[in-house]
């Protein structure tokens, strides 16, 4: 086993205006030459001009990534309070207006909007995106098929967004719902390998379907630029340590499929049709959906799984040294996801007598309380000698 597996993280954030709560329309450039300016090479710009991202360097433990985003996420705090401004890091934001807000003035996103019209514009979303290194002599498709039945299981602990539009949606994930309005989103085709994929990318061109194979944004894919596997299904994270415990989960998940003699034999078309389904109950209601479970009869909680996932991943948990990925998943479930604590202080704040605008200003204090929770001091952002740099950006 490969114990310095490279992997990067990437995490998109809307920018909140500290007076209103709401998501600012447009933005000053000087806002984004700012934290462009403080944090370096890993400033990425989003589809819309009160989004940005981070996208990191490439890191081979869970402590660079951890020391690194902590110090990016307080640097773009630092950097925004100056325009009375605030990071917030979640699947949706309780409080934006997507009817208000300003395309990105750069070729490829007023190219989306041109293409997918409302469907971009209603893309106010921010996803948790997660590359792992695959070997060259590995088939990446092969790879992606022996994780992908445990996606849902990663999107039920990252759900973030049940506000869309200022109203409670009824998903734990209503991100996941606005996707689907995109092609080739959500759950990949059923394909045996990398050359059924290239043949599936090569039609879609040919035809006029897409324009390069970055168009296709599945909740798993391989990198069109990077010789990786990349989550995308996962909703942002508030709390730092929650995205942090994804992204490791998710390159144990690797790990463990690369260590495999045949890596993604048992996945069929039936393994296709129970991941869509756990998909939906996934985004439907969180942590607290019952899942299939390929080759059992009666459904599993959360917890269930996450016992038959600590007996299957566990060995490959300890030679990577990150056991502590169970019990921090155990902490979510005691804790609740995002979703449920959005809508435990939603509801603490209506039974106060506060209005429906009062209560989710509330939720929006939340978001940005927990996406500012890390204990480091902002300092410069340009990657250290310890980490290679990486520029990965990213479609909707």
């Amino acid at each position: 086993m490969n114990g310095q597996l490279k992997f990067g993280i990437e995490e998109e954030y809307f920018i909140t205006d500290l007076n209103t709560r709401q998501m600012p329309g447009n933005l000053s450039r000087a806002v984004s030459d700012k934290c462009k300016a403080e944090l370096g090479q890993s400033f990425a710009y989003e589809m819309f001009q009160a989004q940005i991202e981070v996208a990191s360097p490439i890191f081979t433990s869970l402590v660079q990534a951890a020391d690194y985003l902590a110090n990016a996420r307080g640097t773009l705090q630092h950097s925004l309070k100056f325009f009375e401004l605030g990071l917030l890091c979640a699947g949706s934001h309780p409080l934006a207006d997507w009817r208000v807000q300003h395309a990105t003035d750069q070729n490829h996103f007023q190219q989306l909007f041109r293409d997918y019209q409302r469907v971009a514009r209603r893309s106010l979303l921010s996803g948790l995106h997660v590359h792992v290194e695959i070997p060259n002599h590995l088939d990446r498709i092969q790879v992606m098929n022996e994780v992908l039945p445990w996606i849902p299981f990663l999107l039920a602990f990252s759900s973030s967004s049940p506000y869309w539009d200022g109203d409670d949606s009824g998903f734990a994930s209503y991100r996941q719902t606005a996707c689907d309005e995109w092609p080739r989103m959500g759950v990949p085709e059923f394909l045996e390998g990398d050359v059924a994929y290239a043949a599936y990318i090569a039609f879609l061109i040919s035809t006029g379907s897409m324009k390069q194979p970055s168009d296709c944004w599945w909740g798993v894919r391989p990198s069109a630029r990077y010789p990786t596997l990349e989550l995308r299904m996962t909703d942002a994270c508030p709390r730092l340590d929650d995205a942090l415990c994804i992204a490791s989960f998710f390159r144990l998940m690797i790990a463990y499929a690369i260590d495999q003699s045949h890596p993604g034999l048992a996945y069929s078309q039936k393994s296709r049709w129970i991941l869509m389904e756990n998909r939906w109950r996934a985004k439907r209601s969180g942590i607290y959906a019952e899942f299939l479970v390929e080759g059992h009869d009666r459904p599993f909680t959360i917890e269930q799984w996450l016992v038959m996932a600590e007996q299957i991943f566990g060995e490959t948990a300890r030679a990577l040294g990150v056991e502590s990925v169970f019990s921090h998943l155990r902490k979510i479930i005691r804790d609740g996801s995002s979703a449920e604590r959005q809508r435990f202080v939603y509801k603490e704040a209506v039974g106060s007598g506060r209005s429906v605008h009062e209560a989710l200003s509330n939720v929006v204090d939340h978001l940005l309380m927990e996406t500012a929770a890390v204990q480091h001091e902002p300092k410069s952002c340009h990657p250290q000698s310890h980490v290679q740099p990486s520029s990965v950006t990213l479609a909707p």
